[in-house]
């Protein structure tokens, strides 16, 4: 559906243009659609039965069910340099990120913030355009097993244009 992929198109205009601090940019964007939906779907069953992880099949069929994904990641963040601690050390320099079983981290909590900014005026343009949409953990750790994107974070945000939303009635 070609209406969607321009929903998507504008949703990562959003994320793209949302405030972040010190105006540095470490959001990764990608569209998916057709058959990379299908790719995403089969790794999200294969990685929730094998992890025993609840749930992943359930947003498969939600990833089925969509028109599009937009994936939004952190990519290679610097820290923004407060020494402020939210990230849970003193001093910036003191941050060591290291590979977890699904994500990269810790991040710089302002980074995070940033991540989550341009999330949310993503999905205020889906809203506005009245495209169904959810924020989903388990979508990004599929890409991001994928190699669909690079980011220590992922998150996806499936959008659907039907007469009820796939995502909610769950």
């Amino acid at each position: 559906m070609p209406i969607m992929e321009t929903v998507a198109e504008l949703m990562a205009l959003a994320a793209r243009t949302a405030p972040k601090a010190s105006g540095q940019d470490y959001v990764e964007i990608v569209i998916l659609t057709g058959p990379e939906l299908q790719s995403l779907q089969a790794e999200m069953e294969a990685y929730g039965a094998t992890s025993g992880k609840k749930n992943f099949d359930r947003d498969a069929l939600n990833v089925a069910a969509s028109d599009a994904v937009l994936l939004l990641a952190l990519n290679k963040p610097k820290v923004l340099g407060l020494n402020c601690g939210a990230c849970g050390q003193a001093k910036c320099s003191m941050l060591e990120t290291v590979e977890g079983p699904e994500f990269s981290g810790p991040l710089c909590a302002w980074r995070m913030l940033d991540l989550g900014i341009a999330l949310g005026s993503a999905v205020k343009t889906a809203s506005i355009l009245n495209a169904d949409n959810r924020i989903m953990y388990r979508v990004g750790v599929a890409a991001r097993r994928l190699g669909l994107i690079t980011g220590e974070i992922v998150i996806g945000v499936p959008i659907s244009a039907t007469g009820k939303s796939p995502y909610f009635d769950r």
